[in-house]
């Protein structure tokens, strides 16, 4: 007896050493600028993002194989179940897992991504020619994860039931906008989708376009609403990860500016007006314009990209031994992809894994016409020294009840006007005016400022 518990207490204290050298390890890694989190079998959202992308290739490859059509209103609140199981049926292939999966306005998805220029194809196969992406928490607070595909192309995003129901309701009106605005900043929306595991919890999420690119190192990034009320990493955060993403005050103490030439600055401002109008229509708040900076001198020297992302892949290359009865050949497929993944580890990406060009429905779009970006330009419309990466981010948050409260409970004690929960209107005026302000020679765009003003408390 005394043998036995000597033998679980060593057991016990294998386990508690095993747990502080991952600790150890995932400190480690929190030094680096993009984590790419080890997605293999036994991780707890591996069985997630396996449903996630055979649920994506099933669902988008029906819907492509219809000849196209115009949309219809009920178009823009249909939503398509499949159910997948290790047998399949007529409607959907064998799977490794039990879940069911939900498809939300799938032909409105599918105009969205022409109207991006989104090949279909490249669709599918940027998204699930490998399972594992990197996996990073939110730089948020809303506790969502993201997923980039294996190319850097597209990322999927957790969202709460809340954020589905509203982007389900204003879809309408993003569709017209974009179709009215195809240089838009806002952020580039490609699917909405649900996924149910048997016995678990619904888990609703969206593949949306990755503003940055996959071909170039991002030297600083900013997030940016305008708001100045606790809105700064520390100096001690940045010293300890120099690319940390920074906020508004480390912004303005340091004097940053968006080098833009007189073309390129009427086009942005016309452009982020259109978009903040729409916002506050919909009476949102609380979005931010994600800045990327790259330093075309630097250029990629650094390989920031190369060094931290990762993807993971099954090899499932070798030949299975077993081959009688059709069903005992599949699970004898299933068995061996399983143990495939359990020993494969993730495969840090070399210097040519990810793509050398931005990618080709970027040059339809003006701010993204440079080399998948926005060069900086002078007085005389010259070529400057930074690539601008720019888009309008985090656009699901109504100024609903919970905000409203925040904004009374906040404005107790702190500046009303200063705090991120502002109504949707000032929340408007106030992201325009930053953004105006923080253009290098502005004069000539400020005039928008009192026009918007104007327009939108007329609405």
């Amino acid at each position: 007896m005394d043998e036995l518990e000597e033998a679980r207490r060593r057991m016990d204290a294998l386990r508690r050493s095993s747990s502080r050298r991952r600790s150890k390890r995932k400190s480690d890694d929190n030094d680096r600028v993009l984590i790419g989190t080890r997605i293999g079998e036994d991780h707890v959202n591996y069985v997630l993002m396996y449903n996630m992308l055979t649920g994506i290739r099933v669902s988008v490859s029906r819907c492509q194989a219809k000849p196209q059509r115009a949309l219809v209103d009920e178009d823009f609140t249909a939503a398509h179940k499949l159910a997948f199981d290790i047998t399949g049926n007529e409607l959907t292939p064998s799977s490794k897992y039990d879940f069911k999966f939900k498809d939300y306005a799938p032909w409105v998805f599918r105009h969205l991504r022409e109207d991006f220029h989104i090949d279909a194809s490249d669709y599918l196969v940027s998204l699930t020619s490998k399972y594992i992406l990197s996996e990073l928490g939110s730089p948020g607070k809303s506790g969502s994860f993201f997923y980039f595909s294996q190319d850097y192309r597209f990322i999927i995003k957790t969202i709460h039931h809340g954020e589905h129901k509203f982007m389900r309701k204003i879809l309408k009106d993003y569709f017209n906008h974009v179709k009215r605005n195809p240089h838009t900043l806002l952020c580039r929306f490609f699917g909405l989708h649900r996924v149910k595991l048997p016995h678990g919890r619904k888990i609703h999420f969206v593949v949306m376009g990755n503003v940055f690119p996959p071909n170039r190192d991002i030297h600083w990034t900013y997030d940016l609403k305008g708001s100045t009320l606790g809105r700064a990493i520390s100096d001690e955060e940045l010293e300890n990860n120099p690319r940390a993403t920074q906020k508004d005050l480390n912004w303005v103490k340091t004097n940053q500016k968006l080098e833009l030439g007189p073309e390129k600055r009427h086009l942005f401002v016309e452009q982020i007006k259109r978009d903040v109008e729409l916002l506050a229509r919909l009476n949102i708040m609380d979005y931010s314009l994600l800045v990327g900076v790259h330093d075309v001198e630097r250029g990629n020297k650094d390989n920031i990209r190369d060094n931290t992302l990762k993807v993971f892949q099954p090899e499932t290359a070798k030949p299975l031994v077993r081959e009688t009865s059709r069903r005992d050949k599949r699970e004898s497929k299933v068995n061996a992809l399983r143990k495939a993944v359990k020993v494969s580890d993730p495969k840090a990406l070399g210097p040519t894994t990810l793509p050398s060009d931005s990618f080709s429905e970027r040059r339809y779009c003006i701010f993204y016409a440079d080399d998948g970006g926005l060069l900086a330009t002078n007085e005389l419309n010259e070529p400057s020294a930074d690539l601008y990466y720019l888009g309008i981010i985090d656009i699901l948050t109504p100024y609903n009840y919970v905000k409203k409260i925040e904004h009374y409970w906040k404005s107790l004690s702190q500046d009303k006007h200063a705090i991120s929960a502002v109504n949707p209107t000032e929340y408007a005026q106030r992201f325009l005016s930053f953004m105006i302000h923080a253009i290098k020679v502005n004069h000539d765009v400020m005039a928008v400022l009192e026009k918007n003003s104007h327009h939108l408390h007329s609405d």
